[in-house]
């Protein structure tokens, strides 16, 4: 379905996936539903963001790595530089979840944020669990790469 605007897009979703290049914010905590989870995947550089400060404050927030985070992601850096929110927003990495040494989600109207700023890894396990369902089902296809020879 074809939304309007973003406002409509979001509104009473269950979940968010912004993945864009923006520099300034397309998502407004105000138009949050209790209960939403927002996977924010783009603006990965610490000058540029997708979500507003709102957006960040009333979200339990999550990062595939803090050092990233911290180093790198707009969304979270330019609402601490002004003051607004502070390392500590940082609830856990999303290995920790995983591993279960860190809380999810902790009642069903709490709105949750999962800052990604693109780890190998991620690509990685998720290549790997394609690949397993490919062999399952026996689909796909083998293609040689980057110059290899087949010498038989």
């Amino acid at each position: 379905i074809v939304a309007d605007s973003a406002k409509s897009a979001v509104h009473n979703a269950d979940i968010v996936c912004t993945i864009t290049s923006a520099r300034t914010p397309v998502l407004e905590g105000r138009w949050l539903a209790p209960g939403t989870h927002v996977n924010a995947v783009g603006a990965s550089v610490r000058d540029a963001r997708e979500l507003d400060t709102e957006a960040v404050q009333r979200s339990r927030m999550f990062v595939d790595r803090r050092e990233s985070t911290l180093a790198e992601a707009g969304d979270f850096l330019i609402p601490r530089a002004a003051g607004e929110i502070n390392d500590a927003h940082i609830v856990a990495e999303l290995g920790e979840l995983v591993l279960g040494t860190a809380t999810g989600r902790q009642n069903a109207a709490e709105i949750t944020l999962f800052k990604s700023l693109g780890l190998a890894v991620e690509d990685v396990a998720a290549l790997r669990y394609i690949y397993n369902r490919a062999l399952e089902r026996n689909v796909g296809m083998t293609v040689r790469l980057g110059g290899m020879r087949d010498e038989s």
